[in-house]
């Protein structure tokens, strides 16, 4: 297995606690969001990205056109494999205060690939709304937070990956901003999940029993979809 490198690898502590306390929440937020889905308003993407980011922005965008266009239809292994590297080849590593001004901020893949840069759950969500787009269903997607070992040593970071199920008790495999390959959750052992989540539901640990409505529960994600919503994704 290869061994992570420390930079980029790093999701605040108090982030990462405050993720993890979101799990038992009491009260809803009452946001209105929209799903996660397969469709898209072209135009509205195309503006938007063109008013905030100009025309290096839009240049991204149109690559990303692109790769849904191709990947329709292409079988599952590639569909993972290739928007992995897509974000993972054109998405930068910063941290959240030096690319947003905010200690936690998880942004919209428009905005990802607008800034060009993000952070581990950046790349999640982007990957994860890629592949939705793509037609992969919701139910076999997760964005899991973890507890990740830093090379040999005991200290841990926490981190986010995404996972793909190919059936609600399968092994995911992990596709990661900082490991090229898509390898089952078995085969990293640096990673311990806390609790992981998708449109519809909220798991804990490595349960198969959604806990909660995570629009219900995670601000940050419902605040993304409310953005995707503006953006262009319907």
């Amino acid at each position: 297995m290869a061994k992570l490198p420390s930079s980029g690898f790093r999701c605040s502590r108090r982030r990462f606690l405050a993720g993890a306390a979101a799990l038992f929440l009491a009260a809803g937020l009452g946001l209105a969001t929209a799903p996660a889905s397969g469709n898209l308003d072209p135009s509205r993407l195309r503006s938007v990205m063109q008013s905030r980011y100009g025309g290096r922005g839009v240049a991204v965008l149109e690559e990303w056109f692109t790769l849904l266009e191709r990947l329709a239809g292409a079988d599952i292994d590639a569909q993972l494999r290739e928007v992995n590297d897509f974000f993972n080849r054109r998405v930068r590593w910063v941290d959240d205060i030096d690319n947003w001004g905010h200690e936690d901020f998880w942004a919209t893949p428009l905005e990802t690939m607008g800034q060009g840069q993000g952070d581990c759950e950046d790349y999640s969500i982007a990957k994860y709304i890629t592949l939705k787009q793509l037609g992969v269903p919701g139910e076999q997607l997760r964005m899991i937070y973890v507890r990740a070992r830093i090379g040999r040593s005991q200290i841990t970071q926490a981190h986010m990956v995404l996972g793909y199920y190919e059936t609600p008790s399968a092994v995911p495999r992990i596709l990661d901003n900082l490991v090229p390959s898509i390898t089952p959750a078995t085969q990293r052992n640096d990673l311990d999940p806390v609790f992981s989540f998708n449109s519809e539901g909220l798991w804990a640990g490595g349960s198969t029993q959604s806990r909660a409505d995570p629009t219900q529960r995670l601000s940050r994600w419902s605040s993304v979809l409310s953005r995707m919503q503006d953006q262009g994704f319907l």
